[in-house]
């Protein structure tokens, strides 16, 4: 019998790392996910190994330092897991002849322009965090030329910390927030991008693409749209709601700069995967039966 080939994932507790652990993938493939403490994308060797032992179809890293605020006071830490990390991943699947599937962010944009930012259009980061996943790009294309980025923004769900997570645990001792209404963008669900990262990963035709793409959900809203749709779905399942008071940027001061626009484009991998990313409402009613029904709520910094 035929051993499965691998497809190796770094970053598999986080938010899309374990929505990528509960897939079922096709016959002939397996998914592996070391924990950090045995393969960090920072440790060279380790990655080496993984690589060594073959049968490696892909790598997939959602692994990062996403904490936005921290970073400006910790460059150096979001540095090394943004940008070296992936570097090493991206010169050790190059030497192994592995594509590489890389996360980034919709902060490489510094949301001055009006429309959704497309893949081509200009990056500039307004902060750490921004700058630190622009330079991971940066390092993937160069490292290794079978690569694929994929830019989402975001990012909610069952896992980790997050902003619905957030809402929903301060709507059960408060009842009124105060919430952000002119940063705009396209919420993700962490199961979705998940779905859209197996598809690629396990595209026949893999190793002869190469480039950059965006992923976010379809349609667009404010961060206090989002929990208002937030509290409307949980309030309709018996779950905790907040009133949510809308509020300027400048009534929210935070260390790093947010852009206002961070709404993606996702023309380009509809027309060349195939994959139509859904409306964020049904997203955000999907994860919040499930965090309502089973009381899997937790905290953020968002």
């Amino acid at each position: 019998m035929t051993a499965a080939r691998r497809i190796i994932l770094f970053g598999g507790s986080g938010q899309v790392g374990s929505e990528l652990r509960t897939l079922t993938w096709p016959a002939g493939l397996t998914l592996l996910a070391p924990a950090r403490a045995d393969a960090d994308i920072g440790d060279r060797a380790a990655v080496a190994s993984l690589l060594a032992a073959g049968d490696v179809a892909a790598v997939i890293n959602t692994a990062a330092w996403t904490a936005v605020d921290a970073a400006e006071d910790a460059e150096a830490a979001a540095f090394a897991a943004n940008a070296l990390g992936p570097a090493i991943l991206a010169a050790e699947t190059r030497r192994h002849g592995v594509p590489l599937i890389h996360v980034s962010t919709d902060y490489v944009f510094d949301g001055s322009q009006t429309e959704p930012y497309r893949e081509d259009h200009p990056t500039a980061p307004l902060g750490v965090y921004g700058a630190s996943k622009r330079a991971g790009e940066e390092a993937v294309r160069d490292g290794n030329p079978r690569h694929l980025i994929v830019r989402t923004a975001w990012v909610f769900g069952r896992h980790g910390k997050n902003f619905v997570k957030t809402m929903l645990r301060l709507a059960e001792t408060r009842d009124t927030l105060r919430v952000v209404d002119d940063q705009h963008g396209t919420p993700t669900a962490a199961a979705d991008l998940a779905k859209a990262l197996a598809l690629i990963a396990t595209r026949p035709d893999l190793a002869n693409r190469a480039g950059t793409y965006h992923f976010a959900n379809r349609g667009e809203t404010t961060w206090c749209g989002l929990a208002r749709e937030v509290f409307r779905q949980s309030a309709a399942l018996g779950g905790p709601s907040a009133k949510v008071e809308a509020i300027a940027t400048a009534d929210y001061p935070t260390p790093a700069r947010r852009p206002v626009n961070s709404r993606l484009a996702t023309e380009k991998i509809e027309r060349d995967f195939g994959i139509a990313p859904r409306p964020w409402q049904e997203s955000v009613a999907e994860v919040v039966q499930s965090l309502v029904t089973s009381a899997e709520r937790g905290t953020t910094d968002a």
